[in-house]
């Protein structure tokens, strides 16, 4: 096989590689949570869309309310938790661990904290429904809580998931500071 520069040099035969320089490895592992973290906030924006997409339809009454229910007051506070998955995307090119923490903080405040007030407010509507299969808010046909509470569960499920990724992208921060 030969090299761009021209043939190998002589006295080798590419067994050599054990002295060569390599990625060290918390370099390699920061590249694979980036892509983990950047992932999950790509899937937050995209389950962000649906109660925007949702709010935007009920307020411009671009269908009628008996296809389109009014949002949920849980779901104006949720709209900022944008604001947390951007301040993450902002940390990445230049590995501004101060941002991840502060995307992490916020999510709590933005993201968690409606979700679990909506998972109240929206109880006693899904406790009629499931025992008397009398639903009176409805998007598209179905009962507005049982899709609601399907985003709240993705939602819940995904936010579960990144600070782990970024507690994980921390401490493989934190060990390449003691290696070297």
């Amino acid at each position: 096989m030969a090299s761009r520069a021209g043939p190998r040099a002589a006295g080798t035969d590419g067994s050599d590689f054990q002295h060569r320089e390599r990625v060290a490895m918390h370099y390699q592992m920061s590249v694979t949570l980036k892509y983990e973290i950047k992932k999950l906030i790509y899937v937050h924006l995209v389950i962000w869309l649906l109660p925007v997409a949702k709010m935007s339809v009920g307020h411009l009454r671009l269908l009628s309310h008996d296809q389109v229910a009014m949002p949920y007051q849980w779901e104006y506070p949720y709209l900022l938790s944008i604001l947390p998955s951007l301040l993450g995307l902002l940390s990445f090119p230049r590995n501004n661990i101060s941002y991840l923490v502060l995307s992490m903080i916020s999510m709590g405040l933005f993201s968690i904290a409606p979700l679990i007030y909506g998972s109240m407010e929206m109880f006693p509507a899904a406790q009629q429904l499931y025992r008397h299969g009398k639903a009176y808010r409805f998007l598209f046909g179905f009962s507005a809580v049982s899709v609601m509470y399907l985003v709240l569960v993705l939602a819940a499920q995904l936010l579960k998931e990144q600070p782990h990724a970024e507690i994980r992208k921390n401490q493989c921060k934190n060990s390449s500071n003691l290696n070297g």
